[in-house]
């Protein structure tokens, strides 16, 4: 819709992209000014809990949005099961025939085999990818990604350092919820209650009581104060959180960020007021985008909001949907249209079983026992020591940290590195650049064979972590072409948030006294479960899941605990404190 706005320091405006969650929403997205839109239908969707839209109104939402001039970007923004993967391409398909102009994913693996079957679909990554840098963005778009979707952590000045050395366009969220958590950095949901954030499934306990109140609830962030400063920062798409609001909502913000961005300026007062009107968790934060992170941004939603959103604008289409309007192909005329897709997935072959090496991190090198026989000892880059033989890298090093990740990196060398543990996209090249051992940590969110294949092929890993989501059948089923040991965190409590912003205190207690320890790593804290992971008493069952490395995480551990988890899983030990198991 802005095709032809120019101004003096940049010839166009970044495309306003607003959510929709249901067909209403489209409509006030449309009319409050959007560029483009994006939704989901009913299967690889990341807000599962919206309305979201059938094949036929799908195929009919897309042509109305085009019909006005808008682009139509469909979610398969979750991680993908190997079973899924053969639906999932026959869904594409049919999104493709439907006219989608860019599909949102996730999965590396599914947006391996789209670029294969479909090689002209336009791919955007999803901000569950962890694009937190420019190397991250570079690498998605060698991949095929045109354009990545930039974690809500990152601050202008790193935003404005992608938009420059990216290849791929940079989409930026600017308006609406974001996590207390890095972005596709957290297990909470999924191993509190079995709902998966990454399967569009977040129970949200972020927003739940802790030791007397909400240190995980944050605010919703809010950009219209910085408008400027984002149309000259080169980012292409300045995003609306909200698949799960009203139409009012969509209407209302799409329509105060359009003026903004047409008239280049900042929201003054009155906008501010109404945009909080519209929702709202105690006012807004921009404490990531101008790095001002403390207590300021944590926020929950109040009566008073409550009452105040009642109380705000309201939208009603009043568009008449008649059979002569746009009418859009039927479903059975559009699956007619799509691309013959073979029969079944060719999935890689079964390797043999090897013998299981058992390894392990720590967070320093004093809970380290003496003559300890693992056969990889790793620890955090910030407090590597000779004592191990594995450094393992930041989950998040953005471009402002990456000198000085580097520089200690060298240091950990001269030390005796010989093993990295990388765990991020954007990480990969950097083993080959140390002259390292690389491995892939459990933080690559590995579901399926093709996931796994692209990182253990194109790198070359020595071992792989799978998601610690996956149960054992589903662990088992996961092959993929190399020499490659597939791995999986047997012991250990699992890191259940990377934390941007700090908590301020060493551990979270819920409201049924479970206890959640909080440590600090490499320049970020940690939340970790309440209880470890543990299966030295069902070895068997990981031999015949063809687990061929066992990990363990060691966080709050002394020395002494230590030791005893190591006898343990040397003699087969029953446990007999709270635990979790892999199913």
């Amino acid at each position: 819709m802005n095709s032809e706005k120019t101004n003096n320091r940049q010839p166009q405006l970044p495309e306003l992209l607003a959510p929709c969650g249901s067909r209403e929403a489209i409509d006030a997205a449309i009319t409050g000014g959007a560029d483009a839109v994006y939704f989901g239908g009913t299967m690889l969707n990341a807000r599962m809990n919206a309305k979201n839209f059938g094949r036929e109104e799908l195929s009919s939402a897309i042509t109305e949005c085009h019909s006005a001039g808008v682009k139509a970007y469909i979610t398969l923004n979750t991680q993908v099961y190997d079973r899924e993967l053969k639906n999932a391409l026959e869904y594409v398909g049919f999104l493709r025939s439907a006219g989608a102009d860019a599909l949102i994913v996730a999965d590396v693996g599914l947006a391996g085999l789209i670029k294969k079957h479909f090689p002209d679909t336009e791919l955007h990554a999803s901000t569950q990818m962890t694009i937190h840098n420019t190397a991250g963005a570079n690498r998605l778009y060698e991949y095929g990604f045109s354009r990545i979707v930039a974690a809500r952590e990152l601050s202008a000045e790193n935003i404005r350092t992608i938009c420059a050395g990216s290849k791929a366009e940079t989409e930026l969220f600017v308006h609406g919820a974001i996590c207390v958590s890095c972005s596709g950095q957290c297990l909470m949901s999924a191993m509190l209650g079995g709902r998966s954030g990454n399967r569009g499934e977040c129970a949200q306990p972020c927003r739940m009581s802790y030791s007397g109140g909400y240190p995980l609830s944050m605010k919703d962030m809010c950009l219209a104060g910085h408008i400027p400063e984002l149309i000259d920062s080169g980012v292409k798409s300045l995003k609306i959180e909200g698949r799960m609001k009203s139409p009012s909502y969509v209407y209302g913000v799409t329509k105060i960020y359009r003026r903004l961005l047409d008239e280049n300026r900042s929201a003054e007062k009155a906008e501010i007021f109404e945009l909080a009107r519209l929702f709202s968790r105690g006012g807004f934060t921009d404490g990531y985008f101008t790095r001002q992170i403390g207590g300021e941004m944590l926020g929950v939603r109040s009566e008073k909001d409550i009452s105040d959103t009642r109380g705000a604008l309201t939208f009603h289409s009043d568009k008449g949907r008649n059979a002569d309007a746009a009418k859009p192909k039927t479903v059975a005329e559009t699956e007619k249209q799509t691309i013959t897709l073979p029969d079944k997935l060719e999935f890689p072959p079964k390797t043999p079983f090897r013998k299981p090496t058992v390894t392990a991190r720590f967070r320093s090198a004093s809970q380290i026992p003496d003559n300890c026989s693992l056969d990889h000892i790793y620890l955090p880059l910030s407090k590597y020591e000779s004592l191990a033989d594995g450094v393992i890298l930041p989950p998040v090093i953005f471009d402002d940290e990456a000198y000085e990740t580097k520089r200690k990196l060298e240091k950990a060398v001269e030390k005796g590195a010989k093993h990295i543990m990388l765990c991020n996209i954007g990480q990969l090249g950097l083993a080959k650049q140390f002259g390292l051992i690389p491995h892939g940590d459990f933080r690559l969110n590995v579901f399926n064979s093709f996931s796994a294949g692209y990182y253990a092929e194109t790198e070359n890993f020595d071992s792989l972590l799978l998601s610690c989501e996956l149960t054992l059948p589903q662990i088992r089923d996961i092959h993929f072409k190399s020499d490659t040991r597939k791995a999986v965190v047997v012991y250990g409590r699992l890191p259940l948030m990377l934390l941007e912003k700090t908590v301020g205190r060493n551990m979270l207690r819920d409201t049924r006294g479970a206890v959640f320890p909080i440590l600090p790593e490499d320049n970020r804290d940690i939340l970790y479960n309440s209880v470890p992971v543990y299966m030295a008493d069902q070895l068997d069952r990981l031999d015949k899941a063809g687990v061929e490395e066992r990990h363990m995480i060691f966080s709050d551990e002394s020395r002494g605990d230590v030791m005893k988890v190591l006898y343990a899983y040397s003699h087969g030990i029953i446990p007999k404190e709270n635990i979790r198991r892999i199913k």
